[in-house]
């Protein structure tokens, strides 16, 4: 939080929850943090029920009264839709950019100046390679971004933890996550790069740690430049 300045005083901050591990750890954090920090920020926080058949969305609002905090639910289709299309190859960019776009607005209607999501340092290096392997681009998600002309800056407090401390700190705060509803859950590509990944983390436990340094020491120079 203090490397990347992710928060200042009378900010107003849209958590985004999920009920997985990550998004419920974020919150839990974001409230304990604002308990000692020296200074005062408001939470909001906000699941969006994505449509799914088995869709779980009730089990969430106990874990966050846990920690003295309410949830809002908002009921969309986003998931539904996108399952519903023939191209499964992209659901998960679809849903997901649906449900960016959505968190965006909320955002703007509560008066939030900051958003925060539960990615963590994992993520931020699947995300990496997902840019590469997918996209043909050198990329990922950042700390904390800055959108729309500074009215809007998305944080990721938790982009320092690796999923396991995550998980360790979800049984220290005696949060239960609920269970992905999504049927795709376990076949996309964040999967596959996933399953890479892990052979190369059991054989080298600094391999993990050197990614992540890596994407903060990159070296331009070196990388392939048209002359025409």
């Amino acid at each position: 939080m203090h490397a990347y300045s992710m928060l200042a005083e009378g900010d107003r901050i849209l958590v985004a929850v999920s009920g997985g591990v990550d998004s419920l750890v974020l919150a839990a954090i974001l409230t304990l943090w604002r308990n000692k920090a020296p200074i005062d920020y408001e939470l909001v926080a906000v699941h969006l029920d994505m449509g799914f058949p088995d869709s779980n969305y009730k089990l969430i609002a106990p874990q966050l009264a846990k920690i003295s905090l309410n949830l809002e639910i908002e009921h969309t289709s986003f998931g539904s839709d996108v399952l519903a299309l023939a191209d499964k190859q992209n659901a998960c960019f679809a849903c997901s950019r649906n449900r960016r776009t959505r968190l965006f607005s909320i955002a703007r209607e509560k008066n939030c100046n900051k958003l925060a999501f539960g990615h963590h340092k994992d993520d931020i290096i699947e995300t990496f390679f997902l840019n590469v392997l997918y996209g043909g681009n050198i990329s990922t998600m950042v700390p904390s971004q800055v959108l729309f002309s500074g009215n809007l800056t998305i944080i990721r407090p938790l982009a320092f933890l690796e999923k396991k401390q995550v998980r360790d700190l979800a049984v220290q705060f005696d949060l239960q996550p609920t269970v992905n509803p999504c049927p795709l859950e376990g076949e996309t590509k964040r999967d596959t790069v996933r399953q890479l990944l892990e052979p190369l983390y059991q054989k080298d436990s600094h391999i993990k740690g050197n990614i992540f340094s890596a994407l903060a020491n990159v070296r331009t120079e070196y990388l392939l430049k048209k002359t025409k």
